[in-house]
């Protein structure tokens, strides 16, 4: 065992390891990416996480540095969740619920280890919900999903994890601890003045926002680049100068301090829901038709490319809608609709409406009153099937997930996925949240070849550039990490660029928090911790769930 294992076992209540097995099971995340961490922590209190920053500080003030790495269940699709000195694991311990909410305050105060999917499901006895949580809350943490600032299903009503953040607990690089939450000027002001590491952090912040007032109030304010960098500076300060630091740990991927407790709203959120499925022959037809569902104001709206089932149906899955008397009938794309209302009469009349819309346009269609909700919700979840895939070496790793493109801009960006597809020889297909403009793109790679390796790095940047040409956020539904952060961080002006390192810099002077997460890594270095393969066992885990 080494010094650094034994110091940290001696000094705080959970546990240290460096077995070779857990170091290895560390070493991957929801990622193409792999790194094979010095030793993994499991806190049981704040005070153990405080230990783990402060030697690590302490051994940089040194020359040494120790990287310190928050991880929940390791869902984290962009390397954000495995680094090469200490993993900080949440799940083991810090995953409980430590403040109910009240009838007269609609908060619940919880560790970052509790799993998204634990949380909503004991929320749901008191008809509440966190309804921004993301698609893959079974897997995700709640410290992940604030970390990635992650989107959900339901994001087109309810927005991102951010949104529902009302205040935090965090460590900070050095080991000490400072809660954040909206504060008045006159206690800004205090701040500020404290000779501690806070104070010149408020300080340093505050000085930025001056330096940067022209560009953080339109590009940034505007939320130009999505979750790229620490965009949420343009939310640090209000216009009367009270201040809140919360917007910039929302999507930081613990690069600027880890969080140790979180408090977050909850909304009343019915049980009651009918949902359905509808078949056209071309992406344009289903557009076209989602305009007019827009206007019912439904809770999630999606449109899913044929091709995904034709891929499922290649594997042996069956969909009632492959069966059709029209011969010549082919599933050009796939439309998914729910709407959830705890009110009958308010569910049966939106029934009403789209059966209308349905009848009018003669499209094939199926919905929860004549199918059972489960099986519509397995047709939407193609995806889930698809990475099941037989062939061992072949895999949908997610690389260039959740892109923003404006609906007024979409034609534009399906002319330019058809380029992209025939320059990479691959298949595209596209899943579209309609209501919040989110895209999800998975295809099939070989990592176990190098040029498949290439073709994927060379793809991101690829895609990058055209979702920014069509006016869209490349890192829109979650943070860049590492898989992206090339690419994004190519799409931004210099003076943005030298904003984030400066706020990076504030928070984390010696580079000890999850270095290499949000930052542009050498193309060497980035091929290097590419996996070989990305397996059956790693689909399972991570594989979406709602």
């Amino acid at each position: 065992m080494s010094k650094i294992s034994e110091y940290l076992n001696e000094h705080i209540l959970g546990e240290v390891t460096q077995n070779k097995a857990i170091r290895e099971r560390f070493s991957r995340d929801g990622s193409v990416l792999t790194i094979k961490p010095e030793v993994i922590v499991f806190p049981r209190t704040t005070n153990d996480i405080r230990k783990v920053a402060r030697l690590s500080w302490q051994l940089a003030e040194k020359g040494h540095v120790l990287s310190v790495t928050a991880r929940g269940f390791g869902a984290d699709a962009t390397g954000g969740s495995i680094g090469s000195g200490a993993i900080v694991n949440t799940t083991a311990h810090l995953n409980k619920i430590l403040y109910y909410p009240s009838d007269k305050q609609r908060i619940v105060h919880v560790q970052p280890g509790i799993s998204c999917a634990s949380l909503n499901q004991m929320l749901s006895l008191r008809g509440l919900a966190v309804p921004a949580f993301p698609e893959s809350a079974v897997n995700s943490t709640v410290g992940g999903a604030l970390a990635n600032n992650s989107r959900g299903p339901l994001s087109g009503v309810y927005g991102g994890v951010g949104d529902w953040v009302e205040k935090l607990e965090v460590v900070l690089a050095n080991g000490d601890v400072i809660e954040t939450g909206r504060i008045s000027k006159h206690d800004v002001n205090k701040k500020i003045g404290l000779q501690t590491f806070e104070g010149e952090i408020y300080r340093k912040i505050d000085g930025l926002i001056e330096d940067y007032e022209d560009l953080i109030n339109t590009e940034l304010k505007d939320k130009r680049y999505g979750n790229t960098g620490y965009s949420g500076i343009a939310d640090v300060k209000a216009k009367d100068g009270s201040m809140d630091l919360t917007p910039l740990f929302v999507g930081s991927q613990g690069t600027l301090g880890i969080v140790s407790e979180i408090i977050l709203r909850t909304e009343y959120l019915s049980q009651e829901s009918i949902s359905g499925i509808m078949v056209f022959k071309s992406f344009e037809e289903a557009r076209d038709f989602a305009d007019e569902l827009k206007r019912l104001d439904l809770t999630i709206l999606e449109i899913l490319d044929g091709k995904l089932y034709a891929m499922a149906q290649d594997q042996g899955k069956k969909y009632p809608f492959f069966n059709t008397p029209e011969d010549d009938f082919e599933v050009g794309t796939v439309l998914y609709w729910k709407y959830i209302d705890d009110k009958h009469r308010h569910r049966n009349k939106k029934f009403k409406k789209i059966r209308k819309l349905a009848e009018k346009q003669g499209v094939i269609s199926l919905d929860s009153e004549t199918t059972d909700e489960t099986e519509l919700l397995a047709i939407r979840d193609v995806a889930g099937s698809l990475y099941m895939t037989e062939d061992n070496n072949q895999s949908m790793p997610p690389i260039i997930d959740g892109a923003r493109v404006p609906g007024a801009r979409m034609e534009e960006f399906l002319g330019e996925i058809a380029k992209l597809e025939s320059k990479h020889h691959l298949a595209l297909p596209i899943h579209l949240n309609v209501l919040d403009e989110t895209v999800f793109i998975r295809t099939h790679f070989h990592l176990d070849r190098v040029t498949d390796k290439q073709k994927m790095i060379k793809l991101i940047t690829d895609f990058a550039n055209v979702v920014d040409v069509c006016g869209g956020d490349f890192i829109f539904d979650a943070s860049e990490g590492r898989v992206k952060a090339n690419a994004s961080y190519s799409l931004l002006d210099d003076k943005t660029t030298e904003l984030y390192k400066s706020i990076r810099n504030v928070f984390d002077p010696f580079g000890t928090l999850n270095p290499g997460v949000k930052q542009q890594v050498p193309f060497k270095e980035l091929v290097d911790m590419l996996r070989s393969s990305y397996d059956v066992a790693d689909r399972a885990h991570f594989a979406p769930t709602t």
